[in-house]
Formats: structure tokens, C-alpha cells, sequence
């Protein structure tokens, strides 16, 4: 049987994630992001949007997951020769963490950047042999005096 954990007598608690991401793409297709040449738009700006967005609606999408009054989140990129890297960060003073939410933040971060790049992605089958997230994972998370808000 599936159930949420019960949090009610927990106390609220300062809590921080960061987490991370990359997706692989043709040297080419990055290329095209920096110099602005992408069709749909700027990949990274949008994808910034649509990570917060992610961040904020996780328990809409994850069974188990509580809505948590999220106090800071962002999320970052380092474009690389042959990659995005997407760092996503949330804050919050709850009584359960913000891993998922900075996980999904960094996930929908990457699929929306590969979103507006498909196109350059495909080869002459429709296949995308270079396009793949790789490495998501949590890089940190703080709880109590260690997870408050940075001034």
C-alpha cells in the first residue's frame, strides 16, 4: 500500500539541497546555444524557467512528496565543449527535506534544454545518438543550522 509519511509532529527544520546534471550534446549543438542560434529560442533562459517551475510542483508529480513552502531555489549552468551542466539549489525551513525538488529541478532543467535543441540533435534516422542526461544526482544536503538561507 502506498501512503504518505505522517510529518505532522516534526518540527520545522532550515533545510538546503543542491543537486546536478548534464546533458550530452553534439559539440555543434552547443555551439549553437552560445552564439543564440537555437530556433525555439534561448535553451538556457528557458530552461531556467521551467526548472523553478519543477521545483515547485514536485508533490504534483511525486506520489510521496509533500508541498513544502520553498524559501530560495535557483538553478545554474556551465556550458561545456560538449554539454550543459545544470546545478539547482533549494532552500526551505519545513519538516522534510528538498532533495526532490532539487533533483526535479535539475532534471526538467536538462530535458527542456534538450526540448529546444531535438532538432539539431537528430541524426538521418530521427535517432538521437549523442543526447543523453547523465550524472544526476544530489552533490549536497544540509539540515538545522547548516541548511539556513545564505546572506
Amino acid at each position: 500500500m502506498a501512503r504518505m509519511v505522517d510529518i505532522g509532529r516534526k518540527p520545522d527544520v532550515a533545510r538546503r539541497a543542491i543537486a546536478s546534471g548534464a546533458i550530452r550534446l553534439k559539440p555543434s549543438t552547443v555551439q549553437a546555444i552560445r552564439a543564440g542560434r537555437v530556433e525555439k529560442g534561448d535553451p538556457l533562459a528557458t530552461a531556467e524557467v521551467a526548472g523553478l517551475q519543477a521545483i515547485k510542483c514536485v508533490w504534483q508529480v511525486l506520489p510521496h512528496c509533500h508541498p513544502i513552502p520553498i524559501t530560495a531555489a535557483g538553478v545554474t549552468f556551465d556550458v561545456r565543449k560538449d554539454r550543459i551542466v545544470a546545478t539547482s539549489h533549494v532552500e526551505a525551513t519545513y519538516k522534510t527535506g528538498v532533495e526532490m525538488e532539487a533533483l526535479y529541478g535539475v532534471t526538467v532543467a536538462l530535458l527542456t534544454v534538450w526540448d529546444m535543441v531535438k532538432s539539431m540533435e537528430k541524426d538521418a534516422r530521427g535517432q538521437y545518438p549523442t543526447a543523453r542526461l547523465v550524472d544526476v544526482h544530489v552533490l549536497s544536503k544540509e539540515k538545522g543550522a547548516a541548511g539556513r538561507a545564505r546572506g
